[in-house]
């Protein structure tokens, strides 16, 4: 299997466009427009097959697919000190880790 198989492609319709966007989230500054989904995926792919191409034959380090990315769990989030304070405060208040309070909000906005 060819590594940009393993790439994250997403498709949505853009009102703006009047068109489905295809995106690839390894190459963000890649996509594809086109009257259906299949055909914006279908763009999208054919280009990314393309830049791949070019930027192995030009010895440039092509993205690693996001899904072969090991990940710890932890990421730094930096806040002002009244953010912070204020979270902490709202943590304590529902008997929780601010950890906890943090990663609850992220999520519910995913």
């Amino acid at each position: 299997m060819r590594q940009q198989d393993r790439y994250v492609f997403r498709v949505h319709y853009s009102d703006e466009d009047r068109k489905f966007v295809a995106t690839v989230a390894e190459m963000p500054s890649l996509s594809w427009l086109a009257d259906s989904q299949e055909k914006a995926l279908r763009g999208l792919r054919t280009v990314v097959d393309e830049v791949v191409a070019d930027m192995q034959e030009n010895g440039e380090e092509v993205p690693e697919p996001l899904e072969d990315k090991e990940y710890s769990g932890k990421f730094v989030l930096r806040l002002t000190p009244g953010e912070h304070k204020q979270l902490a405060l709202q943590a304590a208040e529902q008997h929780v880790s601010l950890n906890k309070l943090a990663a609850s909000r992220i999520l519910a906005r995913t």
